[in-house]
């Protein structure tokens, strides 16, 4: 039995009706998830403690230094890692429970993201947790932060399996070098599609970019409230089709 481009892309038996849907949610969703990762990331950095809420790997960075060098454990870090794994799970079998493929997926879980950061706004202008960044308030918006994150991660493998990550900017950097490299050598490239691979790299570096200048702005002049643009861009999100 031959396998078609398609079924190469996408390893899920997807309805032959979904395929144009997922083509361009692959297209038009990963460089605004780009941007929504950046601005929480950001924001939760600087008002939760310096946590990474996008970032797990460097959460586990920070926690091992201080398992072996010692000092002071934060709490609210270690336990954004079981948090996330807890998320994923509990993101997988809602997706299985739904029966949802792709885009109709894609959807059920931009609204699950959009509705968990919407939380993390009204719970963050209520408790005004950046007041005290190591506190319980706090640590609470880290675990709703983490798990809307956790939820775009799971999104991206389940329900767009072709597009690239939103939030690891390492792989997209080397992506860029790698593809930019291949695309100037006068050689035959090293990997296939190196142009498209390139453009589409850059986009989500630009757009991560952009969303961490934006939040860094957004926390200085609006505390708190800052959460308020990455929640708008969840429901634009939402939106696309």
């Amino acid at each position: 039995m031959s396998t078609t481009e398609s079924d190469a892309t996408h390893p899920w038996p997807y309805p032959s009706d979904d395929a144009s849907p997922l083509s361009r949610l692959e297209k038009r969703l990963p460089t605004l998830l780009s941007v929504i990762a950046g601005m929480v990331d950001l924001i939760g950095f600087l008002t939760l403690g310096n946590i990474f809420t996008a970032h797990i790997t460097g959460n586990l960075v920070v926690l091992a230094a201080v398992l072996v060098r010692g000092g002071p454990l934060n709490l609210a870090q270690a336990l954004a890692i079981p948090v996330f794994i807890l998320a994923i799970a509990a993101i997988w079998l809602l997706a299985g429970a739904s029966r949802r493929r792709g885009p109709s997926l894609a959807r059920l879980l931009l609204l699950i993201q959009f509705l968990l950061l919407a939380g993390v706004l009204i719970f963050s202008v209520v408790t005004n947790p950046s007041a005290s960044p190591h506190g319980l308030m706090a640590g609470i918006a880290v675990m709703i932060a983490v798990s809307a994150m956790a939820c775009q991660y799971a999104l991206l493998r389940l329900a767009v399996p072709g597009a690239l990550s939103t939030a690891v900017m390492t792989g997209n950097l080397t992506n860029t070098v790698l593809s930019l490299l291949d695309t100037l050598s006068p050689t035959q490239p090293l990997m296939e599609g190196a142009s498209e691979r390139l453009k589409r790299s850059l986009h989500l570096l630009f757009g991560f970019l952009v969303g961490c200048v934006v939040a860094a702005a957004a926390v200085s002049l609006l505390g708190d409230w800052a959460w308020s643009f990455p929640v708008a861009l969840a429901g634009v999100a939402v939106a696309v089709r």
